[in-house]
Formats: structure tokens, C-alpha cells, sequence
């Protein structure tokens, strides 16, 4: 009689998402803030200087943003399904 054999689940490297503040903003993509949960699509075209939309964000407090994809347009699921995967609770 064969025994079965178990494995136990080995650990899963992940990758840690960027995380930065409004002011190193220089890359296009999806950002989550931290603390709200709220997720701002940053698309190329509002990198550039002096060009128009133009974000711009004032708190008191300090805020993080955590890049979630390079894809500014991924979907909102994966975009939470990469949230949960990182603990942070999206509010989108």
C-alpha cells in the first residue's frame, strides 16, 4: 500500500509595488493612495510640463501613492485584485 504524500505550501516571493509621494509622480499608470483607497489613472499625457490636465493635490497630511500597474487603463478588477494582494483596501 502506497502512502500519500503532503506537501506543505512553500513560501511565494512577491514583488513589492512602487510607493511614492505626489511629488516624485513621474510615471504613467494606475496609483492607489494608501490611506484613502482611492485609485487615480495617471496617463502619460499628464506628465508633461506645463501641459493640461494638470494634477494637483492639497492635505495636510502626508499622502503615498502605490503604483498597482504600468497599464494607466487596467481594469478596476484587477486593479483591486492587486490591492488585496498588497493589503491595501481599495475604495473604488
Amino acid at each position: 500500500m502506497e502512502q500519500a504524500k503532503t506537501r506543505s505550501v512553500e513560501p511565494q516571493s512577491r514583488n513589492t509595488l512602487p510607493e511614492i509621494a505626489w511629488e516624485e509622480l513621474r510615471e504613467a499608470g494606475p496609483y492607489v493612495e494608501r490611506g484613502s483607497g482611492d485609485l487615480y489613472r495617471i496617463p502619460q499625457e499628464a506628465l508633461i510640463p506645463g501641459a493640461s490636465p494638470i494634477i494637483h493635490k492639497e492635505s495636510l497630511g502626508a499622502s503615498r501613492l502605490v503604483q498597482v500597474s504600468k497599464n494607466p487603463f487596467v481594469t478596476s478588477l484587477e486593479a483591486r485584485l492587486r490591492c488585496a494582494q498588497h493589503n491595501i483596501e481599495p475604495n473604488f
